[in-house]
Order: structure tokens, then sequence, then C-alpha cells
């Protein structure tokens, strides 16, 4: 594709060198090495966390957190607007997802029909940040602790986002954040849990070495989910780039709404007040006030070299994996209509300014012929 939904922002090669040199002089690669141990405090400060600790990746930071919580058999309420990780991490942890719907405007779970969905199996609540965007976390916490359920967000895309100045990452029992190479912040792969009690971090420190605690006993089985040596340096890089990355996109984020807002059918997702954004997707709703369907349009960016995305179509209810009688899938009518109506369309720092005029002209003359081929622009 000429112009890719999502590219990874990389350091220069030769501020990485050196540490790969270090590494390769230790011998130390894994098991919690010296960068390992720098980048998991650097974590710490940049969020102002009391406990993080790293992941090879997101989805199994997601299945040990949720064995971290004590959480054995029952149900998890969450919701179908997700990438299918979410539901797998519970599966993997002898969870069974109940899907409840979204609020319209937000995309994430909305905690009235959380409520509705809950019933006596129920054990955790597993909202998603759509986008990075925040959950109604007063809502899912009051009727957490109502019920006496665990909160753990999924919270992949998420680095960077703070609500009233704390990072969204500090919200719940647990949140996990995906470090994957098409997040804002990335090491290639790798994630971050982040908590406030100290025996679950604990607990999580052993599960994902094998179970195994200081005296090489093993209590209970584990994963091998540990961050490499050269993730956790390629981490400690990326730190100092971050802000950077959020500001580049958030200048994307404003040129496309600008040049957006006046077609007819064509909705942004509203920006929320009080809340940093980290800019991580920009998703659009294709309504019927626009001379062509949401799957139309898609298409047409495709033909014209433009990877855009329809995040998240279908939902992960309607996958063959999760069409099962014992999960809830009724009375998800927000869900279906954003998931009919939506594109992301690229959002990246690589992302030049004549790529981004083509794929608005795209949108903005939907039967024309584009003026710039997107080979020329990209």
């Amino acid at each position: 594709m000429s112009i890719p939904l999502s590219r990874p922002d990389l350091p220069p090669l030769d501020a990485l060198v050196p540490m790969l040199k270090d590494i390769w002089e230790s011998g130390v690669v894994s098991n919690g090495g010296p960068y390992h141990q720098r980048f998991e405090q650097a974590l710490r400060d940049q969020l102002q966390a009391r406990h993080v600790n790293l992941f090879t990746n997101a989805t199994l930071g997601l299945i040990a957190v949720l064995k971290a919580l004590g959480l054995q058999g029952g149900e998890v309420v969450t919701t179908p607007y997700t990438f299918v990780a979410t539901a797998n991490a519970l599966r993997w942890a002898g969870l069974t997802p109940v899907f409840a719907d979204i609020d319209p405007h937000t995309l994430n779970l909305d905690p009235a029909a959380a409520r509705a969905a809950i019933g006596p199996r129920t054990v955790a609540l597993l909202p998603v940040h759509a986008y990075g965007n925040p959950c109604n976390h007063e809502g899912l916490a009051g009727l957490a602790g109502q019920y006496g359920l665990k909160l753990v967000y999924d919270a992949a895309p998420c680095f960077g986002v703070r609500v009233g100045g704390r990072s969204v990452l500090a919200q719940g029992d647990a949140s996990v954040a995906s470090f994957h190479a098409t997040k804002v912040f990335n090491t290639f792969e790798g994630a971050a849990v982040v908590c406030a009690d100290a025996r679950v971090s604990e607990r999580l420190a052993r599960l994902r070495n094998h179970g195994l605690d200081p005296r090489v006993a093993v209590e209970e089985p584990g994963l091998n989910a540990k961050m490499s040596e050269f993730n956790a340096a390629l981490g400690l890089l990326q730190l100092e780039r971050v802000a950077q990355a959020i500001e580049c996109r958030r200048e994307i984020d404003r040129r496309y709404r600008q040049a957006l807002s006046g077609i007819p059918g064509i909705e942004c997702l509203a920006l929320p007040a009080g809340v940093e954004l980290n800019h991580a997707y920009f998703p659009i709703f294709v309504g019927t006030g626009y001379p062509l369907g949401r799957d139309a349009l898609y298409q047409r960016l495709q033909d014209h070299g433009v990877d855009a995305r329809r995040y998240f179509h279908p939902l992960v209810c309607d996958l063959p994996a999760y069409r099962c009688g014992s999960v809830r899938q009724d009375g998800l009518v927000a869900a279906r209509r954003r998931a009919a109506e939506v594109i992301c369309l690229p959002i990246h720092p690589a992302l030049t300014r004549a790529q981004q005029d083509f794929v608005i002209e795209l949108i903005a003359h939907p039967h024309g012929t584009p003026a710039v081929r997107a080979e020329v622009a990209s």
C-alpha cells in the first residue's frame, strides 16, 4: 500500500547501537536484566505509578493480570467493539466474556449496559479505552464497587493519555498498555501492566516467569512472558521521543477535523473535554448523508492505495470463535451501528501533508478523480 494506516515511529539507529553493544558484551539478553529494570523504573516515573510490570505483549499481560487478581471461572462484562485480543485473553484465563453495548458517542463500554449484563457469575469488568479515548471511569468504578467486581482496563492504545493531568493507566485495579509496533509508543513488541497493589505486582512478576519465585520454586503455573533486553533498551529511547510523536499526531488530527467537519454524512469522533489524548487513531463514521456507503468509501480508499481500516468491524461477538450460546449478544444496538459506519484513516508521524491531502480529497470528492496519485503523494 502507498499510504499505510500506521507506521512505527523509531529512534535513529545510531542511538540504539551503543545499547546493543552493551547487551552483546554483557551477555544478558533477557530474564530481568539491567535494561529491563531501568525501563520499568523509567515507566514508574513517567506514569507516576507505584507498580509497573513489563511483558512481552499486551495479550499475555492481560491474561496474567486476570490470574494475578484471583479471577477463576465466571463471567467478565466487556465490550464487543474492540480487537479480538481482549476476548481472547479472557478465554485463555478461563473466563467467559459477556458483551455489553457501548456509548455511541465515546464508543466505550456503557455503564448502564454493563449493569444490565451483570449476573450471578460475573467477577469483573473489562472495559476498553476505544482508540485511546478514556472510558467513563467514574461510572464503571462505581458499578464495580457496588457489585464487588474487579475493574481491569484494556488500555492497549493509551500510553500518553491523561485525564485531569494523570495517566489513564492509573485507573482501575489494573491497566494493560500495549507497546506493539502499531502503537503511539512502541518497542516493536511489548506491554506494561500498571497496578496499585504490591501483592498483585509481585504475583505478576512470578507469572511472567513460569511461576518461579525467588527460591526457584513454582507455586503455580506461569507464562514465559518476559520482555527482552533489546525491547527494554528500545523503550528507553522511545520515551525520549513520544511527546514529539504525539504532537505530530495532534496536528494531523487537527487537519483532518478541519477538512472533514463540513462534509455531510461524515462524522469525526468528538474530542473529550479535559483529556490529553495521544491521537492513536483517527476514526470517521459514514452516515446516510454521504453519497457513498461505508464499504464503498472504504473500497475507494483501498483502490487508490490508502490502507484505511474498518476498526472494529465485525464486532468480536460476531466472529466465529465467539458465536456461542453462553455469551449474550443481544442489545448491541450502538456497537453494531458504529461498526457498520467506521473507517480509521492513516495517522502516524511519517504521514506527509501531501499524503493527508490525498486522503482528504478522496473523501471530500467521492465521485471525482484524484488530482494527485497516491504513489506521487507517498
